[in-house]
């Protein structure tokens, strides 16, 4: 059925994910200092764990945000080998709970999903604003994220901050979903490990999300459940954008799927191909953007692993990857790590 697409006036609420960071004030301050209007986007902080000092800071901001709280506190029973992901599981109680209040309770449309380690861009909202008509209208997106998991700042293009892709890999780190995801993700939402559980063929269906060449949102939380595994080597480096982009001023149809693979697909395929080492000893430097092509899960993790990407692949889905492709900058150049053309889909053996 077609849905409402009069989104100008839609209000998108910003649910901040709280738990016992106090440094929840570096979130919600910038969130308060960038809005721009109260009405148009609602803060509310959702606070799991009962952490008094944290609770002080939300109630610092007054009516400024709205706060509610996670009323079930209680351990949750594991299995004896997941003892020490017991936080992961009271995260994904915390979401369900969360987005229910969302759209259950307070019925909003939509939502932003930021968690309280997260500092946003000057143009966050702008961009949010801007790409909400899209998910209403192109029915193969399911989520708008703020985030480039390749996004370090040698990594990504500063210049061309108005530059958005199509990514088949779930990214999370501040997140636009309708409530209609939430109708059909609420009833089978899983006990833990939430986002790697949207990651998984049966509940992505072949959609995509849209994601920024330079990220929107960018993590200070180096202390939390995955004990700043990732923080060190990927998260601390990824460059949050510092120019505002007017998006709702620009025209973003090229990210609908028909557009989009018109486009991007013959962009990509045309890029002379080079070998690794050509790209590594930086020559070959009068072909602009080039293309990398590898042709297995091997090949794929060792690529990235050269050229300093993130060579994790989650249900066979490397990161950012559309149809496969990772689209990054090396060394000034633009570079497409792409399967070959004849691709015909993720196996979700590679992980």
């Amino acid at each position: 059925p077609p849905r409402p697409t009069d989104p100008a006036g839609a209000v998108l609420p910003v649910l901040v994910m709280a738990c016992d960071r106090s440094t929840v004030r570096r979130c919600l301050d910038k969130l308060l200092r960038y809005r721009p209007s109260a009405q148009r986007f609602p803060v509310i902080v959702s606070q799991d764990c009962g952490h008094a000092e944290t609770a002080r800071v939300i109630a610092s901001y007054g009516d400024a945000v709205a706060h509610i709280r996670q009323p079930d506190l209680s351990d949750i029973p594991v299995p004896a080998e997941h003892r020490k992901f017991q936080g992961y599981y009271k995260i994904a109680r915390h979401y369900r709970w969360a987005l229910g209040q969302v759209f259950r309770t307070f019925r909003y449309r939509a939502a932003i999903v930021v968690e309280d380690d997260l500092e946003v861009a000057p143009d966050f909202f702008e961009y949010f604003q801007a790409a909400f008509p899209l998910l209403l209208a192109d029915r193969s997106l399911w989520c708008v994220s703020a985030w480039n998991d390749n996004g370090k700042e040698q990594m990504v293009d500063v210049g061309q901050a108005e530059l958005l892709y199509r990514t088949d890999f779930f990214p999370g780190l501040g997140w636009l979903l309708l409530a209609e995801l939430w109708d059909e993700l609420e009833p089978k939402w899983p006990r833990a490990f939430w986002d790697d559980w949207m990651r998984q063929p049966e509940q992505r269906r072949d959609r995509s999300c849209v994601r920024p060449e330079v990220s929107r949102t960018m993590t200070f939380g180096r202390k939390g459940v995955s004990h700043g595994q990732f923080f060190d080597q990927y998260l601390k480096f990824i460059k949050l954008n510092d120019r505002f982009v007017p998006f709702t001023q620009l025209d973003l149809s090229y990210l609908k799927k028909e557009e989009y693979e018109r486009s991007f697909l013959p962009k990509v395929y045309a890029a002379p191909e080079v070998r690794v080492e050509e790209l590594q000893g930086n020559r070959r430097r009068e072909l602009g953007a080039v293309r990398l092509q590898y042709s297995g899960r091997d090949s794929f993790k060792a690529f990235a692993k050269a050229l300093g990407l993130m060579d994790d692949l989650k249900s066979g889905v490397p990161r950012a990857g559309y149809r496969g492709i990772v689209s990054f900058v090396y060394r000034g150049r633009r570079v497409y790590l792409a399967p070959p053309s004849d691709w015909t889909g993720y196996d979700p053996s590679w992980s």
